[in-house]
């Protein structure tokens, strides 16, 4: 069969490799009665055309390397990242912080991973979307998160060889363009990069491919997703937390919603860098008999802008 990850008709986009992650299948958690099994997530994803993967919650496919090699050997998928929640601004988090990053990068590091996605911890539940800390932080906790960001990067580059990439989103501290903008003046790019979530970017009132223009060398690893731009104007007028906004239909398929991903994946060709590029579509929670089909035409469309091959 031959390689759909990257589009060899066209030299401008063959740096760029698709890849996919369990978001895309209603996956939000490690364990969760409303998600589909991760042997039948992972199957429909092969199924789908995909052969790059990002394994997600940490802890719903297997952390035994050898049983996630095994898994993904089965199915012809190749991990190329795995993502962890970590607390960067509260002293007395940072131990577990650092032993939670340290297994996620053992179990990834074995299997050949180069990335590790660090998605911030949100001021408001994912399920009971209440407040579950300061909306905006103090300039002492502010100061810790970037401290501790770097030390995070250089400990999973010097030691596993993994590059670390901050995700902003929803709901957390690094949201808007200004908290973004803030991260990248304050953070070591040898160890702090940022992983381009094109959806949050968008919900957080931003304009991704106007990021990628004015940071190109940051821009390093990237999830493809689109917005509503209607549902997330509704969202911030009426304070709703993030998970309320995706229940309400605010994430979407392309070509639906924001950004304009033709224009999206020329500006990260114009890059000229290899970049993986993972399809995201926050889903939670959805029908079982649904994330497999819309996936197929995400990755169908996205081929067609120039990302991967149909």
């Amino acid at each position: 069969m031959s390689s759909k990850a990257r589009n060899t008709n066209d030299p401008r986009y063959s740096k760029l490799a698709i890849g996919v992650c369990p978001d895309q299948w209603g996956v939000w958690f490690p364990e969760d009665d409303k998600q589909i099994a991760p042997r039948q997530a992972m199957r429909e994803m092969a199924e789908a055309g995909f052969e790059i993967l990002e394994t997600g919650p940490y802890g719903y496919f297997p952390t035994d390397p050898k049983e996630l090699d095994r898994w993904t050997k089965e199915f012809g998928l190749k991990v190329v990242a795995g993502t962890g929640w970590g607390i960067l601004h509260k002293a007395e988090a940072w131990p577990e912080t650092v032993k939670h990053f340290r297994a996620i990068a053992e179990t990834h590091a074995a299997v050949g991973a180069e990335y590790i996605v660090h998605l911030p911890p949100l001021y408001r539940d994912d399920k009971t979307w209440k407040f579950t800390d300061d909306r905006v932080l103090s300039p002492d906790a502010w100061k810790l998160y970037i401290e501790h960001a770097n030390a995070l990067g250089q400990m999973l580059l010097d030691e596993y060889g993994l590059k670390m990439v901050l995700h902003p989103h929803g709901d957390s501290h690094i949201e808007t363009p200004e908290e973004i903008a803030r991260i990248f003046e304050a953070t070591d790019p040898r160890y702090v990069n940022l992983c381009l979530d094109t959806g949050h970017v968008v919900y957080g009132g931003g304009d991704p491919i106007e990021m990628i223009k004015q940071y190109p060398e940051r821009i390093t690893y990237v999830h493809i997703k689109a917005f509503d731009p209607d549902i997330t104007r509704e969202a911030h007028e009426k304070d709703w937390p993030f998970g309320e906004a995706v229940a309400k239909g605010a994430s979407v398929r392309p070509p639906a919603g924001e950004p304009d991903m033709k224009k999206l994946v020329d500006a990260l060709a114009d890059l000229d860098r290899d970049i993986y590029v993972v399809c995201e579509q926050d889903l939670y929670p959805c029908a079982p008999d649904f994330p497999k089909q819309n996936a197929i035409l995400t990755r169908e469309y996205l081929a067609e802008c120039g990302l991967g091959l149909k």
